[in-house]
């Protein structure tokens, strides 16, 4: 076995600081992965909202998509185990990914048409806008 001499305090700091803000020595992206929430984009069109949550790698039925009165929430829980066995070692991690995030939804939404889907990594829930929000009052205001 060869021992080689590691000359960098710096970094010795930075793992252990890394290990307890993320709990986790051997994965610097631990936070990434489990439990922070992911990025959204909310675009208004002239028929609807459109909310785009960044979600690469799950699948359309680890979703759970709540409306509740005008609270709209998206969270996943999920659970995987990974276990290699050769001769002479046995492997076993768990990765456990949950996220949470609710939307106050606007009076103007047709609740009963909103729809979801998901595709390459992106989750997209259209809220569809009431007629009476559908028309835009363009009026030039003039100052006294």
């Amino acid at each position: 076995m060869n021992l080689i001499r590691w000359n960098n305090p710096a970094r010795l700091s930075n793992i252990f600081d890394d290990y307890f803000e993320n709990g986790n020595l051997y994965n610097n992206n631990h936070k990434k992965s489990c439990g922070c929430v992911p990025a959204a984009n909310i675009i208004e069109e002239k028929d609807a909202f459109e909310v785009d949550i960044a979600v690469p790698g799950m699948n359309k039925k680890d979703f759970k998509i709540n409306l509740e009165k005008d609270l709209l929430t998206i969270s996943i829980e999920k659970e995987k185990e990974e276990k290699e066995e050769n001769k002479n070692f046995t492997r076993r991690e768990f990765v456990y990914s949950a996220f949470s995030r609710s939307f106050t939804l606007p009076e103007t939404i047709e609740t009963e048409k909103i729809n979801a889907e998901y595709e390459n990594g992106i989750l997209k829930i259209k809220l569809p806008k009431k007629a009476e929000a559908k028309l835009k009052l363009n009026k030039e205001i003039k100052i006294s």
